[in-house]
């Protein structure tokens, strides 16, 4: 009986070696960690949007770094309707829009949340919200995504080191106000001062066709800080829109 167990515990043993020799051989293997991406498309314009603001914000302030990134896109077509958004750029329109042929989802409407570039749900429907986020969270991502960041000369300097991106994939690069207010005097929000998150002031495209490592030199706001702004990167399939992957810039300090 102790030479049977001493085999097993033998055979045992050669398993967990050749499996741990296997695991360090072959790095691709590695499981990445999960994460959330919620992109808000919204509008000052919008009687809808400041409940999806606010849920945005509540949902940013409780998951924290959490691997949990909320991007907010100000868009354009409301600023005929009697208030123009001082935040808006026909740029997000325009992102909304890709959003929509490659989800078949038309026309497109404020506000919308689009979840890991996968699907897409009204924005303040809070449960509908909240399982998409537990949903994404629950699988491994794509794409290892690295970020540092330094000021340079008004720019910022942003280191990038991509891994497991597909061929077709583009790197996105946000920088992004963490909150402000605005007093809205016309329109559908008319004598209301609305809180605003995670608003997106530029957004930043990277090919990575080829060189999936590099720096990019990224625009930058008169009042940025890194207190109250912060720099969101994330990959982006091409041909479907889809995430694979996100994460936050560290900064750097300059160097003297």
């Amino acid at each position: 009986m102790k030479k049977i167990k001493l085999i097993h515990l033998t055979a045992l043993l050669a398993f967990f070696i050749g499996t741990t020799a296997f695991a360090q051989n072959n790095p691709d293997k590695k499981e990445v960690k999960s994460f959330a991406l919620l992109e808000l498309f919204t509008s000052e314009g919008c009687s809808s949007c400041p409940p999806a603001d606010e849920l945005m914000g509540k949902i940013q302030s409780e998951y924290k770094d959490n691997n949990l990134y909320v991007l907010a896109y100000h868009v354009d077509y409301w600023d005929k309707q009697g208030w123009k958004d001082i935040f808006s750029n026909p740029d997000y329109t325009q992102r909304q829009y890709e959003y929509a042929k490659f989800l078949g989802k038309e026309p497109i409407y404020t506000p919308q949340v689009i979840v890991n570039g996968k699907s897409e749900y009204i924005a303040s429907q809070e449960p509908v919200v909240r399982n998409a986020i537990k949903s994404a969270l629950s699988k491994p991502a794509v794409a290892d995504l690295k970020l540092e960041a330094s000021e340079i000369n008004n720019s910022l300097s942003v280191k990038y080191a991509v891994e497991g991106a597909s061929k077709n994939s583009r790197l996105l690069i946000a920088v992004v106000q963490k909150a402000a207010k605005s007093n809205v005097k016309r329109g559908e929000n008319a004598h209301r001062i609305l809180s605003h998150y995670q608003i997106v002031h530029h957004l930043h495209t990277v090919n990575l066709n080829k060189d999936r490592s590099g720096i990019a030199i990224v625009h930058l706001p008169k009042d940025f800080n890194t207190k109250d702004w912060e720099v969101i990167g994330f990959v982006q399939d091409r041909n479907d829109g889809i995430i694979l992957g996100a994460n936050k810039a560290a900064f750097q300090e300059p160097s003297l």
